[in-house]
């Protein structure tokens, strides 16, 4: 079963990779960070830059600190970044709803101007951020790397292609789910088992009420963006 842990050594620590205009109040940023802390992991989770060269590079500078094998988490844009990671240096990642083609699909936003919830900065999407992005995509895909959770309603991307692209990958599909991928709990200890740790669901229920009564009123862990 997936939610048991994998066999070799553990990963030593997490990194989450937040999506495409996101930041550190994601419920999902927040929820995998309270998980790793919970197991005793090392865990990063940096507010990532627009640019997506200066993004990877701060991705990868966050590995430093985490030792040998750690787990890269990754949500749509961010499941494209950990899998630039994961094929450069052979860690395990899980990829939630992850970007494919992501040079492509922001060819379409080329000239629109975005403005991030989480930091309140402001700024244009150029021709420079879909070439970063193509010059970034990996040659080839290493299904063994990769745990990928998809919704198979996600309004943004066509989880049929992410399940092509990485195929031979273990996958679980969530059936009627959303880009946000708002059950991400319910898949903690798979999530938390491809690194080569046990979380027991009733640990990953008591995760999510907790942080439900830290967070400021109306706030909820079903509320996400990437």
């Amino acid at each position: 079963m997936l939610s048991a842990p994998r066999h070799g050594e553990p990963a030593s620590g997490l990194l989450y990779l937040h999506g495409f205009n996101s930041g550190l109040g994601s419920p999902k940023l927040r929820l995998m960070v309270r998980a790793g802390e919970a197991l005793g992991l090392a865990c990063a989770a940096p507010q990532l830059p627009h640019r997506p060269e200066a993004a990877l590079a701060l991705a990868e500078e966050a590995l430093g600190a985490l030792g040998p094998r750690p787990l890269l988490v990754g949500s749509s844009l961010g499941g494209f970044l950990a899998s630039c990671l994961a094929e450069r240096h052979g860690h395990a990642a899980v990829l939630i709803n992850p970007a494919l083609r992501p040079a492509a699909l922001m060819a379409d936003w080329i000239g629109e101007d975005f403005v991030n919830d989480h930091t309140g900065e402001a700024f244009r999407l150029t021709v420079a951020h879909r070439e970063a992005l193509l010059a970034m995509t990996p040659e080839r895909l290493t299904p063994e790397h990769y745990l990928l959770l998809l919704g198979t309603a996600d309004e943004a991307l066509d989880c049929r292609e992410a399940f092509a692209a990485y195929r031979g990958a273990a996958t679980l599909l969530h059936p009627g789910g959303d880009h946000a991928f708002t059950a991400l709990a319910d898949y903690l200890p798979a999530v938390l088992a491809w690194g080569g740790h046990r979380l027991t669901p009733s640990q990953a229920a008591s995760l999510v009420r907790a942080l439900e009564q830290e967070a400021p009123s109306g706030d909820t862990m079903g509320i996400d963006n990437d």
